[in-house]
């Protein structure tokens, strides 16, 4: 029996593990919100459930809208896409069986153990703890033990700063300056400059804060919280970057890999 592989979440560094998973022939399937929200949507497999399927560097993720329909979900697998679902509550994990179960979900905080049993659960990044909630856990902070594999003990907690990005850190993270309806003024490769208006929450505006490309932004009408992320400026300026899977996915992409290969009773089963 081949490994079937569940990801939580299919935002943009669980899109990188699916990526690379995917590339070596493991089947994976990926889980989402009804209404998930990601910025960096255009390297996120999270928009094929607004748009029915997204490709990402030539790999293809289509939708299932229902998370127990065993029967469609392994049809869009033998055609070599990955399914997307829609199933925040994980009722997957029980009716597909799978052998590993990723949480790549991002919820920096104490993530419960699921109920289900599973050969392999990994956790990524702040809110695990590898032999608690978890098998083992990823380092997803950037710095030198990006991409760590943790058989014990928990990756760093989540800092709340933004990664360096070029010449710029905080100011490249755009931001909800109240809650409301968020309206895009740009799309996502547009080149803006500094002062150049970028956004709306509600009529609140929100303007470049350097030039740069526009590396990530919210869907049009995604209802925004006070400070919640809303878009991303890069200041590379390089458009090319926008639509490829980053230099950090790749890394924990590469990391969960290693935690899966580690486990030998699991050998047997990768491309059968």
């Amino acid at each position: 029996m081949a490994m079937l592989i569940i990801i939580r979440g299919a935002g943009e560094l669980a899109s990188g593990v699916a990526f690379r998973l995917h590339k070596v022939g493991l089947k994976v399937i990926m889980t989402e919100l009804e209404k998930p929200v990601a910025v960096r949507r255009f390297v996120s497999f999270s928009e094929a459930v607004y748009e029915s399927q997204w490709t990402i560097e030539g790999i293809t993720a289509k939708l299932v809208k229902d998370p127990t329909d065993t029967l469609k979900i392994l049809q869009v697998m033998s055609k070599g896409v990955i399914p997307v679902l829609i199933d925040p509550q994980g009722e997957s994990i029980g009716a597909l069986h799978p052998t590993v179960v990723i949480d790549a979900r991002m919820l920096k905080q104490n993530v419960e153990l699921i109920p289900q049993r599973v050969n392999l659960i990994i956790g990524l990044g702040p809110g695990f703890i590898a032999g608690k909630n978890c098998h083992v856990a990823i380092e997803t902070n950037r710095g030198h033990t990006l991409g760590r594999v943790y058989w014990e003990g928990a990756p760093m907690a989540d800092t709340g700063i933004p990664d360096v990005m070029g010449t710029q850190r905080e100011k490249r993270v755009l931001r909800a300056p109240r809650d409301g309806i968020f309206y895009p003024k740009v799309n996502i490769t547009d080149h803006v400059e500094s002062g150049k208006l970028v956004a709306q929450v509600d009529d609140q505006p929100i303007h470049a804060p350097f030039a740069g490309v526009v590396r990530g932004i919210l869907r049009e009408g995604t209802s925004v919280t006070q400070n919640l992320k809303v878009g991303d400026i890069d200041p590379r300026d390089d458009a090319r970057y926008c639509t490829l899977v980053s230099d950090k996915a790749m890394a924990i992409g590469g990391a969960v890999l290693e935690a899966i290969l580690s486990k030998p009773n699991l050998r047997p089963y990768l491309w059968s």
